[in-house]
């Protein structure tokens, strides 16, 4: 996994309204792979993956405190939790 990259993204995320909005949309791990990519970060399927198995306070303390209700939203996607 591109650790750097996927941080990178959340970050990116966290401040832009817009992709907030586009992860709240989409509907499968592959569409958060594009609107990732189209964002200008190299993350794929596995990474999210990966992600998905992290608590939502690692997800909290992986973004500095910060503002995340976007992670909230974002982790009730049907997407966000794999089996």
């Amino acid at each position: 996994m591109s650790e750097e990259q996927l941080k990178a993204f959340i970050e990116k995320v966290q401040g832009d309204d817009s992709l907030q909005e586009k992860l709240k949309a989409a509907a499968n791990p592959d569409a958060v792979v594009s609107i990732a990519k189209e964002a200008g970060f190299m993350i794929s399927a596995d990474d999210l993956k990966e992600v998905s198995e992290i608590s939502e306070e690692e997800l909290e303390g992986a973004a500095g405190g910060s503002d995340t209700n976007w992670i909230t939203e974002v982790s009730k996607c049907p997407w966000w939790r794999r089996s």
